[in-house]
């Protein structure tokens, strides 16, 4: 008998980076080898008590039914305020605000409801991974775009994204703080790009889920802000994951035009349905409540920055890219060779999990993402060991 076969639509999606990685770990694991994970974009704060104690409390009170499908009102109005206070952008939470199981069904969502099959959406390489296979679900061609190492940081140029733009150009897709390079988006960046996007017609999905992690004198900007025109054809996307070390909770929200968050609504009803209403009272009491704990984190995260680029600063052949957010740093190794051929020796003879650049993409080619969002001792080892690798190894 003929076995079932899934759709072709399947054969596009690829494991993440991260999830292919993990099979080689949980190999060595298997074998008995320890190992040291620099990998994973998983804060390892608990989360805040404060918002655990309003989801107990809404547990308690019985809020375990099915949930508004559009989002909690009173999470949607937290959000709406949220945005106009630290964003300087308003929203109706009647219309223009959506709930969502996290930024990954945000995603989704958006490109969904952007895209039609052959639809092209611009995407900055090197980017998240994840972004790759989503957009081949939804029928959508990504577009990448290739950025550069300038003055220790990767930047997008305008004029290359118009140089990728063509007649099915439909979308384009940001991310900052931008995982994996750390770079925050200046207004003078994003100026060009909201430019470019209103003379092509083009909708920006902003995925800005790292937003309240930035260092020094950087400044989170939406591109949604950047001007009435960009608010009109910006979609933004967010999360609780990073913000609030809210990974399992599986909470986030998107804000955009009245229209886009209809379509990306009627998405949602033939899917996910939203998340728990207890977790949305989690997160009204995350929004709304005191933030000295994002505070103490933010402060946390750059300390182990400090920390990461001190500890690597004097091995020969190696610079740290400084991020300016985020909780990932990429190690210039390209005096040294395949990043994904160094990765894979950092695993196998020293223990220690990092990501290659090229799984971003070709432009990610010669680095490393290292994260830092867990610390402690599983940080000291993993750059001891890092330092030891690069000390013994020569390109």
């Amino acid at each position: 008998m003929k076995s079932a076969t899934p759709s072709r639509r399947t054969a596009a999606l690829k494991p993440t980076a991260v999830n292919a990685i993990l099979v080689e770990v949980r190999a060595r694991q298997a074998a008995g080898k320890p190992i040291v994970s620099l990998m994973r974009g998983e804060p390892d704060f608990a989360t805040p008590a404060h918002i655990v104690d309003a989801a107990c409390r809404a547990l308690r009170d019985g809020r375990t039914g099915y949930p508004n499908n559009q989002g909690e009102p009173a999470l949607r109005d937290a959000v709406a305020a949220k945005l106009s206070r630290e964003n300087g952008l308003r929203y109706s939470a009647g219309d223009e605000i959506l709930i969502t199981t996290g930024a990954t069904f945000g995603i989704y969502a958006a490109l969904a409801a952007v895209l039609d099959p052959g639809d092209e959406i611009l995407v900055p390489d090197p980017i998240y991974d994840a972004y790759q296979s989503v957009i081949a679900l939804v029928g959508g061609v990504a577009k990448p775009v290739a950025a550069s190492i300038a003055a220790g940081r990767f930047a997008l140029a305008a004029d290359a994204l118009a140089a990728a733009c063509g007649p099915r150009t439909r979308a384009v897709l940001l991310n900052t703080p931008w995982n994996p390079t750390g770079t925050v988006l200046r207004r003078d960046e994003l100026q060009p790009i909201v430019e470019l996007a209103v003379a092509r017609d083009l909708v920006i999905i902003s995925d800005e889920i790292y937003e309240a992690i930035v260092y020094d004198a950087h400044r989170h900007i939406s591109p949604a802000a950047v001007s009435p025109a960009a608010r009109e054809r910006t979609i933004i996307v967010n999360s609780f994951s990073k913000t609030y070390a809210m990974t399992g909770w599986r909470l986030g929200y998107c804000a955009g035009p009245a229209a886009l968050v209809r379509a990306m609504y009627l998405v949602l009803q033939q899917s996910s349905r939203g998340p728990a209403a207890f977790v949305q009272d989690a997160g009204v009491a995350a929004l709304a409540g005191p933030q000295d704990c994002v505070a103490a984190m933010r402060a946390e995260y750059a300390a182990r920055r400090d920390r990461v680029c001190s500890s690597l600063a004097a091995v020969p052949d190696l610079r740290v890219l400084a991020p300016e957010g985020g909780f990932f740093a990429l190690l210039d190794v390209r005096s040294r060779g395949d990043s994904d051929a160094i990765r894979r020796r950092l695993l196998n003879e020293f223990g220690v999990v990092v990501v290659h650049g090229a799984a971003y993409g070709p432009a990610g080619e010669g680095t490393l993402r290292v994260s830092f969002a867990g610390g402690g001792d599983n940080l000291a080892r993993g750059l001891n060991l890092l330092r030891e690798a690069f000390e013994q190894v020569h390109p």
